[in-house]
């Protein structure tokens, strides 16, 4: 049964749920797992079922030796064991390279999770290193190319979203925080789709990196190499690991199979596609034009991480958008400049406060880095400063419909993504506020004076018409006003009886149908309104707070 099912999942033959569950399982309800049958047939014709059954006479010849300790024995069985590989099945599987990057998400996922797994018993340590390597290589080609687009930090950890060759690649990597193995779940299925995947990405990675005309298995660039400083390597890992080590610092460049000559840049001429039309061609135009200025966000500044920070997805991230970045060299090797640098522009820090501030270099939050990517711009720094309480971080992966509940941070980053200056209307509303509330002061004292008026001049009129009531009224007739129809509203009648018709006249499945479809729309609106009803009620909570603590201040 294991053999079945590490066949299964290295094929891509998935489990099948039966209409009639209990027909199918001959009367039983225990749970089960079904395949169609014509995907069983199809495994029979599998070459590496017969590698599998070698590797378990091995097992049992191994086994039987131990258990008699022929430690000659032993010896020769481990020298002759049975190996097989997984190119072909990646080769079926996937017939074009579009199709394996489409299939990547799963496999980067997979491989970054079992890079970050301590070396317990849970799992083979070749298992382990061979997924960090190519996690790493894989970031290091992401840089090269420059083609990160998104970034969210979520509970589970960060999701990336990268376009490669024109294909969206998301994945998420855990955070780095020691954890213990959960004991409800199977490590042995895990290793299994591990297996298969980490072969998809060592052939994708090749393939990748000559695309670029990088050299695979990657190789850090001469000049960078000389920065990097080779003796210091010593210090933090044996010979065999520091290479893996500079490689995962992704602070240096990769080398090149052909050096790149450094030419002019040439405007390429460009002809429109064949249906496209004038205004279609303008707005790819700008598109490209958005993105290239994306892809160079942060070039030209210098960032320096401290101690606090997440090394790895921000030096990542700020690479990849052309920024350069360096940390304490005592923290992790690949540290290309000092902190007492007087080029750097950003330093990133999570601590309150920071003590010694150099004049001219930003203090910021790790968020701001991520929120800038998101947003497409450099954001302003004055949200983001040390013991700042931070603004909401958004997911990019939202995309709001219209009728749909719109956050007013998303909508001034809309506005700041327009070009135009969402800081200064607020701040002028902010100004009309503090006048209203003034005004509502003062109007507050002069209502209580006006009171006390309305009540004297009620009592004189309820004199007035004791008085009167006894004197006879005299009956008047008043001419009668003309009505106006308002055709709209007739219009907008009549339009809805046509729709209650139509409805009526609906077959029972389209009606049905009709009413799932209003309903969810309803449903929409109602969690639109009552999200948009939270923030409200947040919003004036602050703002009584932020009155109690004025008039605090002014007694």
């Amino acid at each position: 049964a294991a053999v079945t099912r590490r066949l299964c999942i290295l094929k891509g033959i998935y489990p099948h749920e039966p209409k009639h569950k209990k027909k199918v399982n001959k009367g039983s309800t225990a749970a089960r797992t079904f395949y169609l049958l014509k995907d069983i047939k199809f495994l029979l014709h599998e070459p590496i079922v017969n590698k599998f059954r070698e590797y378990k006479v091995f097992v049992r010849k191994l086994r039987k030796a131990y258990g008699k300790s022929e430690w000659s024995t032993v010896d020769r069985l481990k020298n002759n064991k049975p190996t097989y590989k997984l190119d072909h099945i990646v080769k079926e599987r996937y017939p074009t390279f579009v199709d394996a990057l489409r299939d990547l998400d799963d496999a980067l996922s997979m491989c970054f999770l079992f890079s970050t797994f301590p070396r317990t018993g849970k799992c083979h340590v070749q298992t382990i290193q061979l997924c960090r390597r190519l996690a790493m290589e894989f970031l290091n080609y992401i840089i090269a190319s420059r083609s990160l687009r998104k970034v969210f930090l979520s509970i589970k950890g960060i999701y990336y979203q990268a376009e490669v060759l024109g294909q969206p690649v998301t994945w998420i990597t855990p955070y780095t925080f020691a954890h213990d193995h959960p004991t409800d779940v199977d490590y042995r299925v895990m290793a299994t789709f591990t297996e298969f995947y980490t072969t998809l990405l060592g052939f994708v990675n090749f393939r990748l990196y000559h695309s670029l005309n990088l050299l695979y298995p990657p190789k850090i660039d001469g000049q960078a190499d000389i920065e990097l400083k080779p003796t210091e390597g010593k210090e933090y890992a044996m010979d065999s690991e520091s290479y893996l080590e500079k490689l995962s610092a992704l602070s240096a460049s990769l080398a090149r199979v052909v050096a790149p000559t450094h030419e002019d840049e040439v405007e390429m001429d460009e002809f429109p596609v064949e249906g496209e039309t004038a205004e279609q061609m303008d707005t790819r135009k700008k598109e490209q034009e958005a993105l290239e200025k994306h892809k160079k966000l942060f070039e030209g500044l210098r960032f320096f991480l401290n101690r606090e920070v997440p090394r790895e997805p921000l030096a990542f991230i700020i690479r990849c958008f052309g920024g350069q970045v360096s940390w304490d060299k005592s923290l992790c090797i690949g540290a290309t400049y000092d902190v007492s640098n007087p080029s750097i522009t950003h330093q990133i820090v999570d601590r309150p406060r920071v003590e010694q501030q150099v004049v001219g270099r930003y203090y910021l939050q790790p968020q701001w880095v991520f929120d800038s990517v998101n947003a497409k711009l450099c954001l302003p720094v004055a949200d983001y400063f040390p013991g700042v309480l931070l603004p909401p971080h958004l997911s990019p992966f939202v995309t709001e419909q219209e009728g749909d509940y719109v956050p007013p941070e998303k909508l001034k980053l809309l506005a700041m993504q327009r070009g135009e200056n969402p800081d200064e209307e607020s701040k002028e509303e902010d100004e009309e506020e503090e006048d209203d509330n003034d005004k509502e002061e003062e109007e507050e004292e002069e209502e209580e004076d006006e009171s006390e008026k309305e009540e004297e001049m009620k009592l004189k009129k309820m004199e007035e018409q004791k008085t009167q009531s006894n004197k006879a009224l005299p009956v008047k007739v008043t001419a009668g006003k003309l009505r106006l129809e308002d055709r709209q509203r007739l219009e907008q009648e009549q339009q809805s009886e046509e729709k209650r018709l139509a409805i009526m006249m609906m077959k029972k499945r389209e009606k049905y149908l009709y009413k799932k479809i209003m309903f969810g729309k309803k449903r929409k609106v109602r969690e639109a309104n009552k999200l948009a009803a939270k923030r409200k009620a947040h919003d004036t909570a602050v703002k009584e707070e932020k009155k109690k603590s004025k008039k605090a201040r002014r007694a």
